[in-house]
């Protein structure tokens, strides 16, 4: 008697969206675009998202990765990695929500970004920023020299 296995069948899907496509200048510009993810959950609870750009910095796309609590959330960086790769991505801006307000980096964000960017580099992907958003402004590691 022989035992049959399955494989599984992964394709590239896509879903269109109302999101218009932008060149992405500056933080300001990704800040400004990716707070149109959130809705009145920003002062709720961490997400995470990230914004796939094409090598003229234009978007191609975007995705949640994960939502969490008041005052953390999960960041897989295989599936970064996958939405990038599928996207055929030049670039990838990352960004998250503070509830609190707090603009400051925690360690942890500090240690998810600097594994995410060497991850993205191994595939000539280039994480352009890593954002943190508050309900009225945000803060740039590009900006700050971190990355």
């Amino acid at each position: 008697m022989t035992t049959r296995k399955t494989a599984v069948e992964y394709n590239l899907t896509a879903k269109f969206s109302d999101f218009e496509r932008v060149k992405i200048c500056s933080s300001r510009d990704a800040a400004d675009y990716i707070r149109n993810f959130y809705q009145d959950d920003i002062n709720i609870y961490e997400s995470v998202f990230i914004l796939l750009l094409n090598r003229s910095n234009q978007t191609v796309g975007y995705a949640k990765i994960s939502q969490g609590g008041i005052s953390g959330t999960v960041v897989d960086i295989r599936i970064i990695l996958k939405y990038a790769i599928e996207s055929l991505s030049s670039g990838v801006i990352m960004a998250h929500n503070h509830p609190s307000g707090q603009l400051k980096a925690s360690p942890q964000d500090m240690q998810i970004t600097m594994k995410l960017r060497e991850a993205l580099q191994w595939m000539d992907i280039s994480l352009h920023d890593s954002i943190i958003l508050t309900s009225d402004s945000y803060y740039s590691m590009a900006d700050e020299g971190i990355i």
